[in-house]
């Protein structure tokens, strides 16, 4: 069965963007072994799951970067670009986008039929609301927190719909010399 993995820029204090959804708070150096980090996650991976409000911009700019050759980011946009995308929706009739179909259907049963699917594993990147639903309904199989050495103090949480404590084993923690650290969790049996 394919596990669902969850990748994502986090605060040290626990805020996926700020309580406007801003973004400046995260650290965008990325050295070449976090790049390398990346690059082995979404190889492992070849359907990207996306919450409505964050799959336009998402899509949009790596596809911006998938077609401009002097972009540094080319080869990564490309590999966006090409993935399977599946976009969790309520509100849309149809696909914008090339390479995406749309999950219309409750969240859970949804999630179980790809990972039922023959293939690689899965990886959601967002939104925030998107993701914490995920989160709340138990779903995710890994959770990759990039923590970026920032506090923000107030902000969006992925964690704040939880009802119940979740609890999560350490599959592995990898400091970066950026000073973002990569904790990888799996939910606790």
């Amino acid at each position: 069965m394919r596990k669902l993995k969850l990748q994502v820029q986090i605060s040290v204090d626990g805020f996926v963007a700020g309580p406007n959804g801003e973004m400046d708070w995260m650290t965008w150096n990325m050295d070449e072994k976090l790049m390398q980090y990346i690059n082995d996650l979404t190889d492992s991976t070849d359907t990207i799951l996306l919450g409505r409000k964050m799959a336009g911009g998402f899509i949009d700019y790596w596809a911006n970067a998938a077609y401009n050759p002097a972009d540094p980011k080319l080869a990564f946009g490309k590999k966006m670009i090409e993935r399977h995308k599946v976009i969790f929706t309520s509100t849309l009739e149809k696909s914008e986008w090339d390479n995406t179909v749309l999950a219309k259907g409750d969240l859970a049963s949804e999630v179980n039929k790809l990972k039922q699917q023959d293939g690689k594993d899965i990886v959601v990147y967002g939104g925030a609301g998107f993701v914490s639903s995920l989160i709340k309904a138990g779903l995710i199989d890994e959770f990759h927190l990039f923590v970026n050495p920032a506090a923000i103090g107030k902000g969006m949480s992925i964690f704040g719909a939880l009802e119940t404590t979740q609890k999560l084993s350490l599959v592995k923690a990898t400091p970066f010399e950026c000073g973002i650290v990569v904790l990888c969790y799996k939910p606790a049996l």
